[in-house]
This record gives structure tokens, sequence and C-alpha cells, in this order.
């Protein structure tokens, strides 16, 4: 596997991994990677010839009361998992070469990002979708793998590469998830052995909420007894918890379309977000 730090390195590693019409995958990450993360890398190489992945903790997606200084950054154990995993690329770049002096440009991709994670997080999917413009235009893919765990973040990242012409296939890949349902997240590393217990109540809270939106039951009803239930469980207030249309992003008060039930609760240091798909029948 290569590394490169800088671009005029990255354009030349991803130039040659390109030739002769070679396809390449790209999976951005921001390290403290997981088997979530190693799923993207896998279905990567169904959808290219060669992996590249990049590992950047993006300061401008995080607010000033966030976790940027403490979020995860085990750089050893994340290049030896990519060594294993067979990736060809690693581009991992310090904040200069992203952010170099001068730099003036943001990104903002209007609506999609206006409820559920940007209502709580003020200019967090501006710093996502400026992060992801300049990969893609720094590796030029031809493919780029996303978690739908962030179901937001795809819809916004695929309007932003349809809106900008970029080009790029943007594939979503299922969550991963824990034997009792969590979602696989580089944050559940701050939970406790206690917390970690208590974390299992969200994804069966959504499932239940899921069952009965689907069997006709009132969605808000059911969202109702989603909030109850992290709240008995020893979560804090849920920053949200909707049934939204899929694509749009739109609350929906009716199941009347492909839906996602969104939850975003924090627990002890953590903010654990998931959704789940809801289909009318």
């Amino acid at each position: 596997m290569q590394t490169v730090h800088d671009v005029p390195a990255l354009r030349a590693a991803s130039s040659a991994l390109r030739k002769g019409g070679a396809r390449l995958a790209l999976v951005p990450t921001m390290g403290a990677l997981h088997d979530g993360h190693m799923a993207l890398v896998e279905e990567a190489k169904r959808h290219a010839d060669h992996v590249a992945v990049s590992i950047f903790v993006n300061p401008r997606q995080f607010g000033p009361n966030e976790d940027f200084d403490a979020y995860p950054r085990p750089a050893e154990k994340d290049v030896a998992l990519l060594v294993k995993h067979g990736v060809s690329l690693l581009w991992m770049p310090g904040v200069p070469a992203m952010y170099p002096a001068g730099y003036a440009t943001n990104v903002a991709v209007g609506g999609l990002g206006d409820g559920l994670c940007g209502a709580a997080r003020p200019g967090h999917f501006d710093g996502v979708a400026t992060v992801v413009a300049k990969l893609f235009n720094q590796v030029r893919p031809d493919c780029a793998l996303f978690g739908e765990k962030d179901w937001q973040q795809l819809a916004i990242i695929r309007r932003m590469n349809a809106d900008l012409d970029i080009g790029v296939e943007v594939v979503g890949v299922p969550t991963v998830r824990e034997a009792d349902g969590l979602a696989l997240s580089s944050r559940n590393a701050y939970l406790t052995p206690e917390e970690r217990a208590v974390a299992a109540t969200l994804p069966k809270a959504i499932a239940f909420a899921k069952a009965e939106i689907e069997a006709g039951g009132a969605v808000s009803d059911a969202l109702e007894a989603v909030r109850r239930a992290l709240v008995a469980a020893g979560f804090q207030s849920p920053d949200y918890v909707a049934l939204c249309g899929a694509e749009d992003l739109q609350d929906m008060a009716v199941l009347d379309r492909p839906a996602r039930l969104f939850v975003a609760a924090r627990l002890g240091k953590a903010r654990l977000i998931d959704n789940w798909g809801v289909d009318p029948q």
C-alpha cells in the first residue's frame, strides 16, 4: 500500500492506478477504522480494480464545542488494517494540505442539510460537502463508497455530486451492526461498558417503531414511543426522532412513500445516530 501526504504525490499515485482504464474506488474516512469501514473497502473491491482510502479528521465539520481534539486517531492500527484488506492507496493529508493558507471556499447544499443532524450541528454538512468535493477532485475516483448509517450525509453527497457535475458514482453500503443491533461507529469507543449495554436500546426501539408504522400505526405515537424508551433506558432527551422521506428528507406524518426513521441521542460522551428504512405496504 502506498501512503501519500501531499496533493502532487496523490495525483501521481492516482493516475498510476487508473492507467490503462483501471477503475479506482475511494472510501473517505476520518480514521479510527472498524468493521464498518472494512465493509466499505470490501464492497469497493467489487466496484473497482483498486481501492484508495482517505484518513482525514476534518475540522470544518466539527462545531466549537464538539469532539475534534478528542476524536480517536489510532494511525498505526488503521494503516495495518488497510494493508490487511488489500488497499492500494492511503491518502493521509494534514490540515495544511487540505486547507492551505488563504483557503476561502465553502460548499453548501441547500435544503437537505437543514433538519436532523443539520439542525443540531450548524455548519456540519457544509464541512462534509466541502471536504468530500475536495477529495473527489484530489483522488479523481470512478466511484466512492459511504455507509448508510449516515443517510443524511449520503443524500447530501449525492446531491452535491450531481449538482456540481463531478461524475463520481456514489455508492451507499448498508449499515454494519453488532450482534445486538447497535450500528458500528468510531464514537462507540466513548461508551463505558455500562453505557454500551444501554446503547442496545437504540436499535431495538427503532425496530419496534418501524414495525408499528409499517403495520399502520400512527407515526406520531411510534416516534413518541422511541423517545420514551431511550430516556427510560438512560439516554439524554433525543436530539431528534423523525420519519422522513428517503430521498427528500422531509418530515412525514403518514407513511405514503419510502421513508427512513432517523434517531440521534446522547449517551455519556457519545452522540449516537441511526436510521432504518420504512416502506409502505
